[in-house]
């Protein structure tokens, strides 16, 4: 007769066999996805830095193209150029959005609903329909070009005023966030110690938004130093990084001083990344348990001003894009402004015709499809599994490692990597697949950091029951992780498409004649004079974006009602 002991162990055995089989498959899962990152983001960045220390020839020559880079006053003005630029097209950005923000979350306006539409459209045009926007208006043949005198709209100003344009909608969702979490019991105090209006804003409301004016800034200041579309279209004879690059690849075929200029540009995104990074740290420790949503209270005056700021900024966000779409619409600018659809026969002007616009509704969807995938495995293996703790804390450094990498120089370590004839992957280079990679890598820590977030807000107790049942982690991930964080995975899909859509800094190096894209037919057919095309392509972007997103929104948003439905059975 077997005692209570024995009759245990052909149970353990199995039970032991099971949990050492399970993780040893979640660590080569983790493992997997680690060598992925690695492949598509730290590999190709690695290969550019490597190109810098090369001449031509292959041979090894040091600090050699660095000495000839700061020897050339033209490419050291460029970085000169582009951080000025950044820095004051930062400051305008970010104190324009703090007063918007401050409107939709702090006062009693009216129509904020519709005026934070208005202000998030800009992030479904490419930065190139900006630039188009500003010729129409101002260029040589703008209509309101007597407005700037002498100035010039091909130049600093032009770079400026397109670049504030289209980073408006980042500044300001990061500052709404930020305001929105203002404690109300440090403004009851405020008021009841009878402080001025004033005042309260000096010694509450500024001091509690800080921290999100200091990362709203920084992420302006790289979106725009990294940018390529509005320079490109309307800087002039201003050079930036971000075109010196474009001219030594493209134009030059000059890899290796490429490299260098990629380099240069990569050191203030990193900088940038970093401050951003320790800022939101001390934000987050910030924010109390115990604060309580502040409810503002109507101040008429207040009110009014800050509806008529928000209305005028509002105005001048249509006023771009409908310029656009009316020079897109016009038979021949500017002597013959009748409605016409000539400038979208594509087939007829430079840029790859429809078949750009058709390669990059693929790219989107190929991209919505991956890059929502890809980031939700690579959350779930950073937040979920229990061993591997260092390879998981690699795998989420890899993640957000794209976050401190540059468009541009992505794009020539793509090059770098992926064109070397020693590379198993060299097959890909050329094709959508490549282009795929790219902009699933470029835009993944966005992406990773969502999906992160959703599974964070999942209890633990999944897990542990399933374990206790001895149910794999993959049902369990099938059954349960999946279907609850679905409407987070298809708002990160419309994230990919619109972004996908948009994209130009990337790609702008990896496209061949069969994968020619919507915005790079932008830029083709602005260089080669068609610019209401360019305008008319621009605008189609956005309305595929716009509905595409829209599509993802429904979407996630009947997955929500289906997730809420299950968790209250």
């Amino acid at each position: 007769m077997s005692t209570p002991t024995e009759a245990l162990v052909p149970i353990a055995i199995p039970r032991t066999i099971h949990f050492d089989r399970e993780r040893w498959l979640t660590g080569a899962a983790v493992l997997l996805v680690v060598l992925l990152l690695v492949v598509i983001v730290a590999l190709p960045v690695g290969a550019l830095v490597g190109q810098s220390f090369y001449d031509r020839s292959g041979n090894f020559v040091a600090l050699t193209n660095f000495a000839r880079y700061f020897e050339n006053p033209a490419l050291v003005q460029s970085a000169f150029n582009s951080v000025a630029l950044a820095v004051i097209s930062a400051v305008l950005c970010t104190s324009i959005a703090y007063v918007y923000a401050y409107g939709l979350t702090l006062s009693c306006m009216p129509a904020k609903g519709l005026l934070r539409a208005v202000a998030l459209m800009p992030l479904l045009a490419p930065s190139l329909l900006p630039a188009i926007s500003l010729i129409y208006l101002f260029g040589n043949q703008g209509l309101f070009k007597g407005l700037l005198g002498d100035l010039s709209i091909y130049g600093p100003l032009g770079i400026v005023l397109g670049s504030v344009f289209w980073t408006l909608p980042h500044a300001l969702l990061i500052l709404t966030t930020a305001m929105a979490t203002s404690d109300g019991r440090l403004y009851e105090a405020a008021q009841t110690l009878g402080a001025s209006r004033w005042r309260i804003f000096r010694t509450v409301t500024l001091p509690a938004s800080r921290y999100g004016l200091i990362v709203a800034a920084m992420v302006v200041f790289v979106l725009v130093i990294t940018d390529f579309g509005v320079p490109k279209v309307v800087g002039g004879q201003t050079g930036v990084l971000a075109t010196d690059i474009y001219k030594q690849v493209v134009g030059q075929q000059n890899f290796q001083m490429g490299a260098v200029v990629g380099l240069v540009l990569l050191i203030p995104a990193v900088l940038s990344f970093l401050v951003e990074r320790r800022v939101r740290r001390k934000q987050a420790a910030a924010l109390s348990a115990r604060a309580t949503p502040y409810q503002p209270e109507p101040v008429k005056s207040r009110d009014r001003a800050l509806l008529v700021f928000c209305t005028l900024t509002a105005l001048a966000i249509v006023v771009m894009i409908g310029m656009a779409v009316f020079a897109s619409l016009a038979s021949y600018w500017p002597y013959k402004l009748t409605p016409s659809l000539k400038n979208y026969d594509f087939s007829n002007m430079d840029g790859g015709g429809w078949g750009s616009y058709g390669n990059s509704l693929r790219l989107a969807l190929y991209a919505a499809v991956a890059g929502a995938l890809a980031t939700f495995v690579s959350a779930y293996f950073v937040e979920k599994p229990r061993h591997f703790g260092l390879l998981r804390e690699l795998l989420n450094l890899l993640a957000n490692l794209p976050l401190a990498v540059p468009g541009l120089v992505l794009g020539v370590g793509y090059i770098f990597f992926f064109n070397s004839a020693a590379n198993p992957l060299h097959g890909i280079y050329g094709g959508m697949s490549i282009l795929v990679v790219c902009t699933v890598a470029h835009f993944f820590s966005v992406a990773h950091l969502t999906s992160l977030t959703a599974l964070r807000q999942l209890d633990r107790e999944y897990e542990l029951v399933s374990e206790s049942m001895g149910v794999p982690f993959w049902r369990t991930l099938w059954r349960v992780h999946l279907p609850v964080a679905l409407p987070t995975v298809l708002n990160v899909a419309g994230y990919f498409f619109v972004n996908a859509m948009t994209t130009v800094s990337a790609v702008v190096f990896l496209y061949s004649p069969q994968t020619t894209l919507a915005a790079i037919a932008v830029l083709n057919m602005d260089d080669a004079g068609d610019v209401a095309p360019a305008a008319a392509m621009a605008s189609l972007i956005m309305l595929t974006a716009a509905v595409g997103r829209g599509l993802f929104a429904l979407a996630g948003h009947g997955a929500l009602k289906r997730t809420q439905a299950w968790r209250q059975r």
